[in-house]
């Protein structure tokens, strides 16, 4: 596609494209990235200076240089916006066709549309992503399923989901398309599309346009989504504050400042959600040199009361109630099955006790991955809000966490077993190989898993081979042991799978499993490497 002022699209034009790929839009892009993608750079510098900081035996504290903002009692965020008033159920899931229709039709009041790790960022997905929203909206979307021949419609009864649509996090980049001879954010190129071709229609409808904004690491990554709102809204001739963001708290610095990523989205706010597995990735990544008393247990073993995972989400609800912002809690990842009742019986047990305990904690909704669950969590906080919307009346005066609460990781409780550092090798290679297929939301042993999945597992073997820690039976953790065991563990995914299995794209997954995980130097993202691996 020829350039446009600077601007230059390398991706393939497929059918329909250039509905979504207007002069128009590509212009706002443009005008995105030029004001903010310097900003956006020294962010990431910022990044790597504190990272290098904590490896250097430094901590995490609350940002003395902000307490001006913590100890002002005065100011909250904007009052809830139309359609975001009551979460008390949010399905999340990647923006394909099927997925579009299944999550507005759930139930859900919410359904999180994801581009970031519930899809893998292929050109294809991140173009029809936009084109399947605006049909949504438009409601002239449908869908056939090639294999079963079933088809899926919106409804024309009842109330469909809101749709809150979460973009790429800082760190990604479009490399198709180019601003000045350099790739855009991958942010900046998925909020300014939905942004331009949704936010007319959304406001049409009498709601807006709404994210959810992934991976941050401090206030000032938050100060710049701001701005990137202001300009967006002011290229639009949209009123500023329409734009409305929920901020998942999933980096450990982040956690360290809460009331000030608040603050600076208090006129587009929305609220924060506890992102629980992105937030022990985030533990594990910043902290993952440090030694004996940064060693999380294997992953299965972490379970939301561990001491440092209540105080985060504690604070987080304390944090957004004495704001006027919304706690949303975190995934219940769990697929029922068709075939084994008692696994469903036990899971869903574990489901309803976790709902339980957000509700019973101040939160004013969660995430569920499967429409199966959206009955159960709905029960779970209709219970507690009756015809309430929300908590937002739960202030939660009685939480006092302190940065060594945060920080305790050492105490808990759970070990480290071969089982566990074969289980974090089998489940990285099925959803690796299936990331690089073109699927980010995979179904695996009866979870629905995303990025952050493999990002904690190959984070928790990479921990364990460099701070030279052993499994509960007595064998040390090695390069070489983990080459044995991804051997092994492959050859039972080739058994079980038989003639669907895929060699070239498990071959890649073993490739970039060793590229990550036995490397010397710690990959701060798989999914940049594994980013480069397409067209």
């Amino acid at each position: 596609m020829a350039g446009l002022e600077g601007i230059e699209v390398t991706g393939p034009l497929g059918e329909r494209y250039e509905e979504i790929l207007t002069p128009e839009a590509l212009g706002l892009l443009a005008a995105l990235q030029r004001a903010l993608g310097a900003r956006r750079k020294e962010l990431l510098g910022a990044r790597a200076d504190r990272q290098r900081a904590l490896s250097e035996g430094g901590t995490l504290d609350f940002l003395p240089e902000t307490a001006g903002v913590r100890e002002d009692d005065s100011w909250r965020v904007a009052a809830p916006a139309p359609g975001l008033e009551d979460r008390r159920v949010e399905i999340t899931g990647p923006t394909d066709r099927k997925m579009t229709i299944n999550a507005l039709n759930s139930g859900a009041k919410v359904w999180l549309a994801d581009f970031e790790d519930a899809n893998t960022p292929l050109w294809n997905n991140m173009i029809e992503g936009q084109l399947n929203l605006r049909d949504a909206l438009d409601r002239t979307i449908d869908f056939t399923d090639p294999k079963s021949g079933k088809s899926y419609a919106l409804k024309d009864d009842g109330e469909l989901a809101t749709i809150v649509v979460r973009p790429r996090g800082w760190h990604l980049e479009e490399k198709h398309l180019l601003v000045d001879g350099e790739p855009m954010s991958g942010s900046l190129v998925d909020f300014g599309l939905y942004f331009f071709h949704c936010a007319r229609r959304q406001l049409d409808k009498g709601k807006g346009p709404y994210y959810y904004l992934p991976k941050m690491e401090s206030h000032l990554e938050a100060r710049l989504w701001n701005d990137a709102f202001n300009l967006a809204q002011d290229h639009l001739g949209v009123p500023r504050g329409t734009i409305r963001a929920t901020v998942l708290i999933e980096t450990i610095p982040a956690a360290f400042e809460m009331e000030e990523i608040l603050y600076e989205l208090r006129d587009h706010s929305a609220g924060l959600n506890a992102g629980r597995w992105d937030y022990l990735f985030s533990v594990i990544k910043k902290f993952r040199d440090r030694g004996a008393d940064f060693i999380l247990p294997e992953r299965n073993a972490i379970t939301m009361t561990a001491p440092f995972m209540r105080a985060y989400t504690e604070l987080l609800v304390r944090s957004c109630h004495k704001r006027g912002a919304h706690a949303i809690g975190g995934m219940a990842a769990f697929i029922p099955s068709r075939r084994d009742e008692e696994v469903n019986k036990i899971a869903l047990e574990k489901v309803r006790a976790d709902k339980t305990r957000e509700s019973g904690d101040g939160f004013d909704g969660s995430w569920v991955a499967h429409p199966d669950l959206v009955p159960i969590c709905r029960e779970v906080f209709d219970g507690v809000l009756g015809d309430k919307p929300n908590q937002l009346d739960r202030l939660r005066e009685d939480v006092d966490v302190s940065a060594a609460d945060l920080l305790n990781i050492k105490a808990t409780p759970g070990e480290i077993t071969e089982a566990g550092l074969r289980n974090n090798i089998d489940v990285a290679l099925r959803y690796l190989a299936t990331w690089l297929d073109g699927a980010g939301a995979v179904a695996i042993h009866n979870l629905m898993e995303d990025a952050a999945t493999a990002e904690i597992s190959r984070s928790q073997v990479w921990q364990w081979i460099y701070n030279g820690v052993s499994t509960a039976e007595g064998r040390k953790i090695t390069k070489e042991w983990v080459e044995q065991l991804l051997d092994e563990e492959l050859g039972k995914i080739r058994d079980e799978l038989g003639d669907a299995y895929n060699e070239p794209r498990y071959n890649q997954a073993v490739a970039l499993f060793k590229e990550v995980t036995l490397a010397d130097e710690y990959a701060e993202f798989l999914t940049i490497p594994a980013y480069q691996q397409f067209p």
